[in-house]
């Protein structure tokens, strides 16, 4: 059995930043390393050529009654910028305490090293384990998946024969709470750009003739919510589906503190849609937020122009039942309606994700047909996060997205357990990015608990 942390900083150190051209290297590095790993391990391994990075499709075979599980992560992660925040090399993993630093430890490699060890250790104990295992990671789920379709129509018929999807690529609210995720929240992406002169012009010259397209593009961004937080838009809302009693029961059980999450947000007000909390409006409505803005002078000093363009970057998150597609069309046409006279509009459309729900056996609105193998699977997860976690795990829905899930299940059918190993502490996608050791250890314990447990139904 391999040290895994020491797997952990070899696998931190090579810079794998899917949307940098410049980190090729970083890429066939990481992809190298997850393919070399599983296949001492004994893993079929076949890499996945792609039009951007490859995906690593790994395979231990079996018999065909034995349960089948496709073990996902992602080995591609963020830039690292700005480098200049960082307390220690990006790149070059440091222990401090209890944690490991780097980019990419807590998302994903950490988790997804956690679940490799658990299945090495699984293997270890018992060569002969009655149970099928497909690794499937990919190399772009920092920037959108965009080779992921393909890929998908092309091997749906081969993951098919699984029984269900594992993944911890969702989030912990502490290191003593286990979640396992049964809701993401999907998404809609999109530039906003607005034209007014052919080119700048001289504000003293030409000011007070003219609109402003960055005067216009701010009248247009505030209308887009009400002065209560709800979205603006017609329609917005008509798809959003209700709540469940026990969804808003798991949420209680969290013990949530206002005040501590606005003293570790840094506000002093919350701004949530009406009637939900701001730990119910990050799980269970959508948004819609500007993720970027810009036109005119940037630099030091001033320079008295008119600019003749200005953006926005927008973003929506989904919850159950909103589409992406319709979502984004009604949002373009309320700001096609707004858009003054004098200013040109143009949409550059981004990438999407469906929003995705799993009910856990034993609910309310628990699947008739749900998947024998997928109740069981929950049952043995929530057996072994009790052992080993010392407390029962939560069920609940997370506002982040990992679109490929919802496309997994559509087009194979595919249920998912989520089963979170990051921490709120961990800084994904920041500087000084983190992971929890005790978390790994743990959390290899527990899915080393749950594989044991799989194959032990066959029997």
């Amino acid at each position: 059995m391999f040290d895994p942390v020491e797997k952990l900083k070899e696998f931190i150190r090579h810079p794998s930043i899917s949307a940098d051209s410049a980190a090729r290297e970083g890429m066939r590095g990481a992809q190298e390393f997850v393919s070399n790993l599983l296949g001492s391990l004994g893993f079929t391994v076949e890499v996945v050529r792609t039009d951007v990075h490859p995906i690593v499709l790994a395979h231990r075979g079996g018999e065909a009654s034995w349960p089948h599980v496709v073990i996902y992560g992602h080995y591609d992660v963020q830039p690292a910028d700005p480098l200049n925040l960082w307390r220690t090399p990006a790149f070059e993993p440091t222990i401090i305490g209890n944690r490991i630093y780097g980019r990419g430890a807590a998302d994903n490699k950490g988790p997804l090293l956690t679940n490799i060890a658990a299945v090495a250790k699984a293997l270890e104990e018992n060569p002969r384990l009655p149970l099928r295992i497909t690794f499937l990671i990919e190399g772009e789920e920092e920037m959108g998946s965009p080779s992921f379709p393909v890929f998908l129509e092309k091997y749906a018929a081969r993951l098919r024969e699984a029984d269900f999807v594992f993944l911890s690529d969702t989030a912990l609210p502490n290191e003593n709470q286990v979640v396992l995720t049964c809701g993401l929240r999907g998404l809609t992406l999109f530039d906003v750009h607005l034209t007014g002169a052919k080119g700048d012009l001289h504000s003293g010259l030409h000011g007070g003739v003219l609109r402003n397209p960055i005067q216009a593009l701010a009248e247009i961004l505030a209308s887009l919510h009400t002065p209560d937080g709800r979205v603006n838009v017609p329609g917005f809302y008509d798809e959003v589906l209700d709540v469940h009693p026990w969804e808003r029961e798991e949420l209680r059980k969290l013990g949530t503190d206002e005040k501590a999450y606005a003293d570790f947000l840094g506000i002093d007000a919350f701004y949530t849609t009406p009637g939900f909390n701001p730990f119910e409006s990050a799980r269970f409505q959508p948004t819609l937020e500007f993720n970027g803005i810009g036109g005119g002078y940037q630099g030091e000093g001033t320079k008295t122009v008119i600019p003749s363009k200005a953006f926005a970057k927008i973003s929506c998150r989904l919850v159950p039942n909103q589409e992406p597609d319709v979502i984004k069309q009604k949002v373009m046409d309320a700001i096609r309606a707004r858009v003054p006279k004098g200013i040109k509009l143009e949409f550059v459309d981004q990438h999407k994700g469906d929003p995705y729900v799993v009910v856990p056996p034993g609910r309310s609105n628990t699947p008739k047909d749900q998947s024998p193998v997928l109740a069981q699977a929950f049952r043995a997860t929530e057996q072994a996060v009790g052992e080993v976690w010392g407390r029962p795990p939560l069920y609940l829905r997370e506002g982040g997205s990992v679109p490929i899930i919802a496309s997994i299940k559509q087009v194979t059918g595919l249920d998912s357990i989520m089963l979170g190993l990051f921490l709120p502490e961990d800084n994904l996608h920041a500087p000084n990015e983190s992971f929890n050791l005790d978390v790994m250890r743990k959390g290899i314990e527990t899915t080393r608990r749950i594989l044991h447990s799989l194959a032990a139904g066959t029997r």
